[in-house]
């Protein structure tokens, strides 16, 4: 069941739910083009993210974490 993409969709979407509401208390609004780049990550990458901004201090964290993941 777990590797059913119906499964991994709403995991996937869970996981975006809960760093949404963690990067939008942590910086408040995210500009469109850095939510939709938060939301076209895996669940995986959520997971990753979501212990990582523990750490950022500004967007401009996010902004670099996320461009390390293109390149990976």
């Amino acid at each position: 069941m777990k590797e059913s993409v119906i499964y991994q969709d709403i995991v996937q979407k869970e996981a975006f739910k809960l760093i949404s509401r963690l990067l939008k208390r942590r910086f408040g609004d995210i500009a469109g083009s850095l939510g939709e780049q938060v939301r076209n990550l895996s669940a995986e990458q959520l997971e990753n993210l979501g212990e990582d901004l523990l750490d950022f201090s500004e967007v401009a964290d996010l902004v670099a974490w996320l461009e390390q993941q293109e390149q990976a």
